[in-house]
């Protein structure tokens, strides 16, 4: 019974790790910004969009165009969120073989 003490211990301190990751992710501002910087968009770690700002001069342009440039700039800060936070927990689960299906 040893061994599931143990692995229980090993549970509880890789679940104060991700707190802990989870809690930075929060803090954590990734930048994006698409049409040479027209767009600009801010997203945390968790994937939680904290801001927009677009160039008032863009908005001059082609409403399709603007429309193609903001879907751009919002897809890729979401991936650049979701590689962010997966990069983070797989530090804590990538030495348990992670838990497959959770993330």
């Amino acid at each position: 019974m040893a061994g599931v003490g143990k692995l229980l211990k090993q549970a509880q301190k890789m679940q104060k790790q991700m707190e802990v990751i989870q809690a930075k992710l929060a803090e954590t501002i990734l930048e994006v910004s698409s049409g040479g910087g027209a767009i600009n968009v801010k997203i945390n770690g968790q994937g939680d969009f904290q801001g927009f700002k677009i160039d008032p001069e863009f908005l001059k342009e082609d409403a399709d165009f603007i429309e193609e440039t903001l879907l751009s700039a919002v897809q890729e800060a979401v991936v650049k969120a979701k590689e962010t936070s997966e990069e983070a927990m797989g530090s804590v689960t990538g030495g348990m073989g992670g838990f497959p299906g959770l993330m």
